[in-house]
């Protein structure tokens, strides 16, 4: 996706892939540090966006349909989920109480249970075992559902589009 890019997005593009990997790799010695925690999260919602911004701008670029197209759009919600993964987790670290039914034993389990949370509420499934507790976090969590909703919205409109310029008889 970044072979054509310009040099600054490249070099913006390593630069959070260096964030992104250097923060687990350094987890070991800060543990449950409450700011070290808060920036990992961080690092990775801006370049979990990044990275879904030119997820969007290839969906919009070609006028075909093939496998790379399709790849992209379960990239790009794979990328939402886990944006708002390490969104929530801010929230979770900075108020263990903002969520009920997570279990808050080991930063992995709490992890996984935001996954499945996110997942669930990105679909609009929304099976109820975990909720928001605080009010912020129930508006966030409304938020995942909408974005969710216009993203599939988006997607099947920019797919059928594409279907459509691309069987057009010339």
């Amino acid at each position: 996706m970044f072979l054509e890019k310009g040099r600054v997005k490249i070099i913006i593009k390593n630069i959070l892939a260096l964030v992104g990997i250097a923060f687990p790799v350094l987890l070991p010695f800060f543990n449950t540090d409450p700011v070290f925690l808060f920036l990992l999260n961080v690092s990775y919602v801006v370049y979990y966006l990044f990275i879904f911004y030119e997820v969007l701008k290839f969906l919009l670029r070609p006028g075909y349909i093939n496998s790379d197209i399709i790849v992209a759009a379960a990239c790009g919600f794979f990328l939402l989920l886990e944006t708002f993964v390490f969104l929530l987790q801010i929230w979770v670290y900075d108020d263990p109480g903002s969520f009920r039914g997570i279990d808050l034993s080991t930063p992995a389990h709490t992890f996984i249970d935001l996954v499945y949370f996110c997942s669930i509420t990105l679909t609009t499934i929304g099976f109820g075992d975990i909720t928001p507790a605080a009010p912020d976090t129930k508006l966030i969590s409304s938020l995942i559902g909408v974005i969710g909703q216009f993203y599939s919205v988006v997607l099947v409109g920019i797919i059928i589009s594409k279907f459509a310029a691309s069987s057009k008889p010339e």
